[in-house]
């Protein structure tokens, strides 16, 4: 398996699914707008949706990818399906018990995560409904991260990373073409993410079969690899919920700031979706199994190697995109968001949350590098304490910084938090013996830093004013940024190039 083929084929797919997802705001914003309705779906698709995050995606793929590629390398091959019957089985059994209660107790979840809603019994009712349709989303997209952990183990990154975009396209769908056909309109929305569930399950499935490893529905507590990804999930959940609260927190703190504050930092952070989910999960996705595999082989040698190419290829990539973020924020926020209400005001503002942020992207992306390291392991216990320090770093940092940069403040504090973890993280990875980087760094970073320089000393130059693009109309806006963009691309692969970096430096295959 070639790494950066399987890094291409990732990012490309979470960039469609990012793009798409604009989109899908585009056309609700459009089809819905802002009001009662739109409240009432964002909070009831909230709560799952925040289940995936917690559950699904985050603590169970970090439990039970190691687990499987173990028993993968050293099982056979029914003892392999046999973990995969059991653990699909017992996730199944357990998420239709929370989801039934869920969809019962939906008043009491209303209740408890927007209580301001009890004040209109319209909206409040509305909010129960469309809860109670959207809930079964973390049964099917549980099961989703299941066959996604399945199938990254083989190495088919494609299937799983394009799954996203059929939630994206669910909602278009719905948004475009459906909506006359409920009551309340909105009530479509709620069963795109329904629908978009049982598409993303359904899609992964033939998949899942010609590797042989469909689920068969055999549940047992007793089996051994059962217990063990139970063991590693409570530490990952726990991890997992620290981000969310971090965040959660960082909301409590704008609220006190002047209006617009939450949605400056909203913007800001769109942005920095891009680079991160495309870098950082991508390279994450492709690095566990292969680490999870070396790790089961005690393969000490190409551990290290691999979590130094992982390294050097977020260094190589996310340092020009954190720097074009902050050189060029004027020209993307204006260029994608300063439009009717969107004033020039919150565009200038919304510029120094990305900036903020852009300092920390480096640090986000090497978090989810340096993090398998220990996951591969199975040692979730680590990554927890250095997020619980992390997380109260953060928040000392938030007290200091919210004063003097307001909501900049709170963006800078979260790039600095992320990079306090990954300093961390690589702290702990050298102190442990787990990685011992490779020869040529220091050539590497002279190299990455002139192309650096002249590509963000190039992108400064041909900008020009702040002026024009608040100015301009997006048909002058969107093609100058299309051209800084290649321009940037253009210098920085070029001084890279002239410098003797060629792309075959960086060629490596995984684990098989």
């Amino acid at each position: 398996m070639n790494l950066l083929r399987a890094l291409a084929t990732v990012s490309s797919m979470t960039l469609l699914s990012r793009i798409l997802g604009f989109a899908r705001d585009f056309f609700i914003a459009r089809a819905f707008g802002a009001g009662l309705a739109t409240d009432a779906f964002f909070v009831a698709f909230r709560i799952p949706n925040l289940l995936r995050r917690l559950f699904a995606e985050g603590a169970f793929s970090q439990a039970f990818v190691p687990v499987l590629s173990e028993y993968r390398n050293r099982s056979s091959p029914e003892e392999t399906r046999g973990l995969v019957d059991a653990v699909s089985s017992l996730l199944f059994l357990a998420l239709l018990v929370a989801t039934a209660i869920g969809v019962a107790a939906a008043p009491l979840v209303i209740y408890a995560s927007a209580p301001g809603f009890a004040a209109s019994p319209e909206k409040f009712a509305l909010t129960v409904e469309l809860l109670r349709i959207t809930f079964p989303y973390i049964l099917f997209i549980s099961l989703v991260a299941l066959a996604a952990g399945v199938l990254n183990t083989w190495n088919r990154f494609a299937v799983p990373a394009f799954t996203p975009v059929l939630l994206n396209l669910s909602f278009i769908v719905g948004a475009l073409f459906l909506a006359p056909y409920f009551d309340p309109p909105v009530k479509v929305l709620a069963w795109s993410v329904f629908a978009g569930g049982v598409l993303q399950l359904a899609f992964q499935l033939p998949f899942l079969r010609r590797i042989d490893m469909l689920p068969r529905f055999r549940p047992s507590f007793a089996h051994p690899g059962v217990g063990r990804v139970l063991k590693l999930m409570a530490p990952a959940v726990f991890g997992v919920s620290i981000a969310q609260l971090s965040l959660v927190i960082n909301t409590v703190f704008a609220s006190f700031l002047v209006s617009g504050s939450v949605s400056w930092l909203h913007y800001a952070d769109r942005l920095m979706e891009f680079p991160a989910g495309m870098l950082g999960v991508a390279l994450g996705t492709i690095l566990l199994p292969s680490l999870s595999r070396y790790h089961a082989d005690a393969n000490v040698g190409e551990y290290a190697k691999l979590l130094d190419w992982g390294l050097r290829v977020t260094l190589l990539l996310a340092a020009p995109a954190a720097l074009a973020l902050a050189v060029l924020a004027i020209p993307l926020v204006a260029t994608l968001f300063h439009y009717g209400s969107f004033s020039a005001e919150d565009a200038l503002m919304t510029r120094e949350a990305l900036v903020a942020y852009s300092v920390g992207l480096v640090g986000m992306i090497l978090v989810k590098i340096l993090a398998p390291g220990f996951y591969a392991r199975q040692n979730v216990v680590t990554p927890v304490k250095i997020g619980i320090a992390t997380l109260v770093a953060t928040q000392l940092m938030n007290l200091a910084f919210i004063g003097p940069f307001r909501h900049a403040g709170l963006a800078l504090s979260i790039g600095l938090g992320a990079c306090l973890n990954a300093g961390l993280l690589y702290y702990h990875l050298r102190r442990h013996a787990i990685y011992t980087p490779q020869p040529g760094w220091r050539a590497f970073l002279a190299k990455l830093g002139v192309a650096l320089l002249v590509m963000g000393g190039a992108l400064h130059l041909l900008m020009g004013s702040r002026a024009w693009w608040l100015a301009a109309g997006w048909e002058q806006r969107a093609p100058a940024l299309a051209a800084l963009t290649v321009a940037g691309i253009l210098l920085y692969g070029a001084t890279l190039f002239a410098l003797g970096m060629r792309w075959r430096d960086f060629s490596r295959r995984g684990a098989d």
